[in-house]
């Protein structure tokens, strides 16, 4: 039973839109063969009332037509919510970039012992306390530490995971990680490569050698070709690279270790380093059970690519700031977020199998349930500056945009894989009803476990000298730590599945109702409505226009959002000398008039098609190949090190 459910689960949006489909083509036959037989009756006995019995299809009739009616407000609510949150987000960054609090910060910019090697990941064996040096800190503001507070003991374990990616990409990131002031003192810099990518050592140690002066570490770790079950990925190597680093630190020192995940593309202000560690030493006794997620912004070639690509960015956006508003407790990260070391050995670390290839959901999914939905999430209000995708067709006509159309189309199929997840999301909650009355929860450092696929949690009968202050100084159970669980939280469990049903059921739900609910009106026709239900479909055609209102709303709001985030950025990269060359995607209404025009076309391409296509799939596997996406890089002849890798 539990393997039917397990397969079951996996394919639950695939087996919900067929059933969709099969409740459609029931009603609507239905109806029509309803239809057909009444015309046939009156033509034979106008004079005599009709005495048929009633129809067994009416409760799914009037079934049909409800959902139609709750699918159609779902539709309405999320341009909605995301209309408010880009509103809210957009006010808050815009305040941020106004304070002059967080440039008061000092860091001491003094250089500790480098622990950088030129070694590939065997190097990352040894484990040791970093010590942390004091600063002072600016003005007191909402946002900001104290001045007693020492800014620099938080330390920033950063995961770069690349796989085929080009060396001008990774080093540009670098280069504005590099750029912020306190990147010296708390930025340990880990490159996440993988194995099977040729000459990845060479390419990973030109990096490292020529950034070795510029963070407090810098490292690389190489996911091996061979380990069953793992492809290569951001996921995987996300994992490994966590794996290897966990090492490094001891039980003190990684109370105080945030873990941040990006894009080998992703361009972070220093300002998003700087809020998540105020956040971390302001509320200690949420900061090891929170996660931090940031708004993405596309601004670095938004204009060289087709605007049907553009507008699916700008879409994808919002499906991610949607949850970023201020008191939202539902909040998955899109591409980059940061928690803290000890939450990631809590859940196990990152999962590297076929479903967990939307790892960032899955791994806000993990952290979720493994608190029982009690997870904190907080706001980072510091846009991540991120290119579209794209396959080099600026500039080649037609056939170029056609190139970027379909690499951007199987980017939507990598986001759409991620219905997945839902399935992850239904197994783990009978789990935690299983487990609702456990009250604790011990755990080990995540490197302490034999294999990446093997449990490092502790059964808790063992624990008995254990407790969530102190772990005994010597013996087997020297490095578990237990930590107290809240009660279930149902409230924010019932979001996070309104949240996901939203991602991954919804765009293809809706296209089946349109097609539907316009065939069944067609069909029923006429003055006579026995259902009563008349009204709903009437309805259901305004809130549908009501919701394409709404996103040329967020559309308009967005441009807003876009300009305040560019200037910040264009700022921020001026002053750091690193503007030269650099892309910088400027909208205006007008040029981007065009944009609001594709919004019903851009839905369905980039939305309807690629989910059910996905779901469909997931019927003959769950496997989907790893592309690596072509990314923008500043103007700038090659270097020595690029060179000599080709």
């Amino acid at each position: 039973m539990s393997s039917i459910l397990s397969w079951a689960s996996r394919r639950a949006g695939g087996l919900a839109m067929i059933a969709l489909l099969g409740l459609s083509y029931w009603v609507i036959s239905s109806e029509l063969e309803t239809q057909r037989y009444s015309y046939q009756y009156q033509q034979q006995d106008s004079l005599s009332a009709p005495s048929h019995q009633p129809r067994r299809s009416a409760f799914w009739i009037q079934f049909f037509a409800y959902y139609c009616l709750l699918i159609h407000v779902l539709v309405a609510m999320f341009p909605m919510r995301s209309c408010w949150a880009i509103w809210d987000i957009t006010r808050s960054v815009r305040k941020m970039a106004h304070s002059k609090a967080l440039q008061d910060v000092k860091f001491s910019h003094r250089r500790r012992g480098s622990s950088t090697s030129l070694s590939s990941a065997e190097t990352l064996t040894s484990a040791r306390d970093f010590s942390a040096s004091s600063s002072e800190a600016g003005d007191e503001l909402e946002y900001l530490v104290d001045s007693d507070i020492a800014t620099d003991s938080v330390i920033h374990a950063i995961i770069v995971p690349n796989y085929k990616e080009e060396m001008d990409s990774l080093r540009e990131t670098l280069e504005v990680l590099a750029s912020h002031p306190q990147a010296r003192d708390t930025y340990d810099v880990y490159l996440g490569m993988e194995q099977r990518e040729k000459n990845v050592e060479l390419k990973a140690m030109s990096l490292v050698s020529e950034f070795v002066k510029k963070f407090r570490s810098i490292d690389f770790t190489l996911h091996p070709s061979d380990i069953r079950g793992e492809a290569a990925g951001k996921g995987s190597n996300v994992a490994w690279a966590a794996r290897k680093l966990s090492e490094r630190y001891s039980l003190q020192a990684r109370k105080n270790v945030i873990i941040t995940g990006i894009d080998a593309d992703s361009h972070l202000s220093s300002n998003y380093f700087a809020l998540i560690t105020t956040m971390h030493l302001n509320y200690p006794e949420t900061a090891n059970t929170t996660l931090y997620a940031a708004p993405i912004i596309f601004d670095r070639n938004a204009d060289k690519v087709p605007a049907i690509v553009r507008v699916a960015d700008i879409l994808w956006c919002a499906a991610g700031m949607s949850g970023l508003y201020s008191g939202s407790t539902t909040a998955p990260p899109t591409s980059v977020y940061s928690l803290p070391l000890e939450l990631v050995d809590r859940v196990g670390g990152w999962d590297c199998d076929n479903e967990s290839i939307g790892e960032d959901l899955h791994m806000y999914l993990k952290c979720f349930f493994a608190l029982n939905g009690n997870l904190t999430c907080r706001t980072v209000l510091s846009p991540v500056s991120q290119t579209n995708v794209t396959a080099g067709g600026h500039g080649k006509g037609y056939k170029g945009a056609l190139a970027d159309i379909q690499a951007r189309y199987k980017q939507a199929m990598r986001h759409m894989w991620g219905a997945l997840d839902t399935g992850f999301a239904l197994r783990k909650i009978v789990e935690l009803w299983k487990e609702r009355k456990h009250t604790s929860r011990a755990f080990r450092p995540l490197h302490t476990s034999v294999d990446a696929n093997s449990d490092i949690y502790v059964p808790e009968p063992q624990l008995d000298t254990v407790n969530s202050e102190a772990v005994p100084e010597s013996g087997i159970f020297s490095d578990v730590t237990q930590g107290t669980l809240m009660a279930p939280n149902y409230t924010r469990i019932f979001y996070l599945f309104h949240r996901l049903f939203e991602a991954h059921f919804l765009p293809v739900q809706m296209t089946i109702l349109i097609f539907a609910s316009t065939g069944y009106t067609w069909v029923a026709g006429g003055e006579n409505d026995p259902h009563g239900i008349a009204w709903i479909f009437t309805v259901s055609n305004v809130l549908r226009t009501l919701g394409f209102m709404q996103v040329a709303c967020y559309l308009f709001l967005y441009e807003q959002f876009h300009k305040t985030c560019l200037a910040a950025r264009e700022k921020e990269m001026i002053d750091a000398g690193l503007a030269k060359g650099m892309n910088f995607s400027h909208r205006a209404l007008k040029k981007n008039f065009v944009d609001y025009v594709l919004v019903p076309v851009v839905a369905p391409i980039f939305g309807s098609i690629p989910c059910a296509q996905a779901q469909l799939s997931h019927f003959f596997t769950l496997d989907l190949v790893y592309t690596v996406s072509k990314k923008v890089t500043r103007q700038r002849a090659k270097s020595l090190s690029a060179e000599l890798l080709v």
